[in-house]
């Protein structure tokens, strides 16, 4: 399948100041199969060497007592029966089995530059810290990471325009042509849009689900891999954490995340997953799962709102899954619900808040929202080329007061008001409206500093 992460992996290949690179992601987002099978084997053919940390054992061995790359380049070519130069890519995935891989990145990127190499698992942000903070060790035997000596890029669940552009890469390259014109699309056209949109908030954007929906066509098939997703994430948690009370936490937070999402405030709140319990009694577990990069976190911002944005409080924030798709499953609503003629009356706003949330978080962007006195609120707050674009987030039409209430006190370019209602600017209240399925090219452009209306 397509993913437009490779476009990055290509930057990075011809960059002449290429350093070794770490490509961060959860589980099951399609590491693996992006960096071996799509960039390896349509860039470097037969001229790269696939090392696995979690089966090689006499590798991963070795490369746990030393960081000397040479060292390293010579096992492995001579374990591998290849020569190894500059024309040889160097993939070793599962490096959270082999932390000491992540050291000798270093080395590889001061005395074998021309040699290209890339790391990449699943829980190596973890496993760093870990070895970083672990107890009793001498402070020149804990782990260092390479600052400055690498490049680091991350894969996230695939996104709409992602999951469009191989379910069906006609209906992309319009809702793609409509944005870039700036042109509302056709209102059939806009409806099988749509249509698609809520597909996807079942689907989510994990690989094996979205392969088997689009081979297939079978949701029902779908939802079973995301529940079997779902419960891998859980048992992950006993496999990378250190006490049993921080593995029990994580995993109550994470079941919790649409039940506080569908309360009036959306923040966290601590209580309601453990009677008496406060914030920082889960921080341990928030670290955790926003590491791990299964759940996106967005910060409170108030009033008056100054650049570069910093949160208003370290406790006020609101958690998001970080795929749309095990949100869906994880709340619970009848898969049908999705797909029928009654599913604008089943879905709550927050299946469209998620989803704007993971698929800003995937072009880059930090998570922040804005609370006014009173009821005043926009889901999201970003900054770009120094300016602030406010989006609120609308599953039906909606009033917008809260716009007004915002603008007291700041000053923006133009807000965006996200729903399904197709494309329009009004000038006078500087308001863009744009229609879900238009949200990935937003973010990308936000990203990029070249959003226009």
């Amino acid at each position: 399948m397509e993913r437009i992460a490779l476009q990055k992996l290509e930057e990075w290949n011809t960059n002449t100041r290429r350093k070794p690179l770490i490509v961060w992601g959860a589980r099951q987002v399609g590491k693996t199969y992006l960096v071996k099978e799509i960039f390896a084997e349509t860039y470097y053919k037969k001229n790269y060497l696939y090392i696995d940390c979690k089966k090689e054992d006499a590798i991963r061995e070795f490369c746990s007592k030393t960081a000397n790359a040479e060292k390293i380049i010579e096992y492995i070519a001579l374990r591998k029966g290849k020569q190894i130069n500059g024309k040889t890519l160097l993939i070793f995935d599962e490096v959270q089995e082999c932390p000491n891989i992540i050291s000798a990145l270093k080395y590889f990127c001061q005395d074998f530059r021309e040699i290209p190499v890339i790391a990449t698992g699943s829980m190596v942000r973890i496993k760093l810290q870990r070895e970083t903070h672990r107890r009793g060790s001498k402070e020149n035997d804990k782990f260092l990471f390479p600052v400055g000596k690498i490049n680091q890029m991350t894969v996230y669940p695939m996104t709409f325009d992602e999951f469009l552009m191989n379910s069906n890469k006609m209906l992309y390259d319009a809702i793609e042509k409509a944005y870039e014109t700036r042109q509302a699309l056709d209102g059939q056209i806009h409806e099988l849009a749509m249509e698609q949109l809520y597909k996807y908030l079942l689907v989510g954007g994990m690989p094996e689900a979205v392969e088997v929906y689009i081979e297939d066509g079978n949701l029902l098939e779908s939802r079973e891999i995301l529940k079997a997703l779902y419960d891998n994430y859980l048992s992950d948690m006993e496999l990378y954490q250190a006490s049993q009370e921080a593995v029990l936490r994580s995993r109550i937070l994470f079941q919790n995340i649409y039940r506080e999402l569908n309360r009036e405030t959306k923040n966290f709140s601590p209580g309601l997953i453990e009677e008496k319990s406060k914030t920082r009694d889960f921080a341990t577990s928030i670290q955790w799962l926003t590491m791990a990069h299964v759940v996106n976190q967005s910060f409170q911002l108030k009033e008056h709102i100054t650049m570069p944005l910093i949160p208003d409080s370290e406790s006020s924030f609101r958690l998001f899954l970080g795929d749309i798709g095990m949100f869906s499953y994880q709340s619970g609503v009848n898969a049908a619900s999705f797909v029928s003629s009654e599913r604008e009356n089943t879905l709550s706003g927050i299946f469209f808040e998620n989803f704007v949330a993971n698929e800003l978080t995937a072009k880059g962007h930090k998570l922040f929202y804005w609370r006014g006195k009173a009821s005043a609120e926009l889901e999201f707050i970003i900054e770009s080329d120094n300016k602030l674009y406010p989006i609120d987030v609308k599953k039906g039409r909606g009033t917008l007061n809260s716009l007004d209430k915002f603008a007291n006190h700041n000053k923006f370019e133009f807000a965006m008001k996200v729903s399904k209602n197709n494309y329009g600017y009004d000038s006078k209240q500087k308001l863009l409206t744009i229609p879900f399925y238009f949200i990935p090219f937003a973010a990308r452009d936000l990203a990029d500093g070249t959003m226009r209306i």
